[in-house]
């Protein structure tokens, strides 16, 4: 059978390569393998189509506790699919094999179209198993003979020509290495250009032996991590302090007011729990205009932390020595009963739609399978089961799964951000998860992996559309919920009121003075 081809390129393949390309083809078509053998190779040659084995693969990795690897094969394959499309069928391109060459029982069922150079399967294939080897060698072993076979899949079933398929094995061995070099120098970029959280510095009140301090603390905060109790610290350094213990029923609101009604009201607010908690408290140090003390005491800590407050030694320094920073908070309002409106002190996060099902679903694994697993298991939980909500944002109707807010900017750009590096920009950095008519599919690898993979998964055929996260900054915004509750929660916390129809959060710079170390 012939196997002759021609060339419509920009840069075509020396002579020797086509007369290769020629001989390995006839070869090829000459050998009878059977119906089996051959409904086998093109079985595996359609399951590749549009990455979604390499996918499925990733997903076993995942299962298999393997999630970098899983992570750094489909980066892999994203980029060596780009290239391949982008780059190599725009510059080399040709023509494919013609059928009339290729055996019946083995032709696909839907002949390519595209130009022959280089084979994307085979970019795909080689990509997706080195970028799984370059972070577990076993993986990588166990994924080689399936890449192979896909790569032979291309020449038995006809699709492509010899030299294609190293072309394309060329490109994603390549795009594999290059991100394994990249990536390190990407990460040291990273470390040296992010600043450490600061915020404008300030001298507050030093108060000896504790006097004018009054300190909440939640003892069922961070229940079974292990956390010093701070009331014997308390009690030998700052013995004058007076130090509430939260018990069932109380409210920080409450014992706040009743203080600052006394004979001696305090002149500074301090709290042991976590964020709920400190969050708490810091809306009433917010609208009593007075400075707050931190103690560490929850699971996260997150505002702690980003403070520069590590431990509770080192907050009750910094109270000592009177150092502290003015950071910002956001002021979330909402209706309630009567035309009221209520208002809370966000200083973390908030967010409304599937956001806090998914931290609440990932925590539950993450002590087992670590926060990557824990994000892949939770975003196809959680995505399954949900419904996108419709929601008004900022006066444009809006179909999405989520909205993020972040008390100035998070990082990485995810739906679920997990790092804050100041204290001060004076921004509400906004994440939507969007949904419209996109599959469910791109919700949950956005809400697990962030927008670079959905970036790379938006150029896939199944699953391609414009970006599923859309970030941006801004001083305030407003999320109007249309026929349904969608639920909301801040710092950490679902919230147990009833936020009405209609959100509003406004950043409120430097609003708050908090106790915090001095930097150097």
């Amino acid at each position: 059978m012939s196997a002759s081809r021609r060339r419509r390129s920009l840069f075509s393949l020396p002579g020797a390569a086509v007369r290769a390309d020629e001989a390995v083809a006839r070869r090829i078509n000459r050998r009878s393998t059977g119906p089996r053998a051959d409904g086998f190779w093109r079985l595996l040659s359609g399951a590749a189509d549009h990455g979604k084995l390499w996918f499925a693969a990733a997903a076993v990795l995942v299962a298999l506790g393997k999630p970098r690897a899983a992570l750094r094969g489909i980066v892999s394959l994203g980029l060596a699919s780009l290239v391949a499309n982008a780059v190599g069928k725009t510059l080399v391109g040709g023509d494919r094999p013609a059928l009339t060459s290729i055996p019946v029982s083995r032709r696909l069922d839907r002949s390519p179209t595209s130009p022959s150079f280089p084979s994307g399967h085979t970019a795909s294939a080689v990509a997706f198993a080195a970028g799984a080897a370059l972070e577990s060698p076993a993986a990588g072993a166990a994924l080689a003979p399936l890449a192979a076979g896909v790569a032979y899949s291309r020449l038995h079933t006809g699709a492509h020509w010899f030299s294609d398929v190293l072309g394309g094995a060329a490109i994603g061995a390549g795009a594999a290495v290059l991100l394994k070099g990249v990536s390190p120098l990407l990460r040291s970029a990273r470390r040296s250009a992010v600043p450490a959280p600061t915020a404008e510095t300030t001298d507050l009140p030093v108060l000896p032996r504790g006097a004018g301090a009054f300190i909440v603390v939640n003892p069922g905060s961070g229940a079974g991590l292990g956390r010093p109790d701070p009331r014997p610290l308390l009690a030998n350094r700052f013995p004058d302090a007076r130090v509430h213990e939260l018990k069932e029923g109380d409210d920080i609101a409450a014992l706040v007011q009743e203080q600052l009604g006394s004979a001696e009201p305090p002149r500074v607010l301090g709290v042991s729990g976590g964020d709920g908690t400190v969050s708490a408290m810091a809306h009433e140090a917010r609208l009593a205009g007075l400075p707050l003390l931190v103690l560490p005491g929850g699971t996260f800590n997150h505002f702690a932390k980003a403070a520069g407050l590590e431990s509770i030694e080192t907050a009750l320094d910094a109270f000592e020595a009177g150092a502290g920073r003015r950071v910002d908070v956001a002021e979330l309002r909402f209706p309630a009963g009567g035309g009221d409106a209520v208002t809370r002190t966000v200083l973390n996060t908030a967010s409304v739609g599937i956001y806090p099902a998914f931290v609440e679903e990932r925590e539950k694994h993450e002590a087992r399978w670590g926060k990557p697993v824990a994000a892949v298991i939770a975003a196809i939980r959680v995505v399954r089961s949900s419904s996108p909500i419709e929601v008004e944002i900022d006066g444009e109707t809006r179909s999405i799964w989520s909205v993020f807010v972040g008390i100035d900017r998070y990082y990485p750009v995810s739906v679920a951000p997990i790092e804050r590096r100041r204290l001060d920009d004076g921004l509400l950095d906004v994440r939507i998860l969007s949904a419209g008519r996109r599959p469910k599919t791109r919700g949950a690898v956005a809400l697990a992996f962030g927008g670079r993979t959905d970036a790379l998964a938006a150029r896939l055929p199944f699953l391609q559309g414009p970006p599923v996260i859309e970030a941006f900054t801004g001083d305030g915004i407003s999320v109007r919920a249309r026929g349904v509750d969608p639920g909301y929660a801040h710092d950490g916390e679902a919230s147990t009121d009833t936020p009405g129809e209609r959100l509003e959060l406004r950043i409120l710079p430097a609003a708050l003075e908090v106790y915090s170390p001095r930097v150097p």
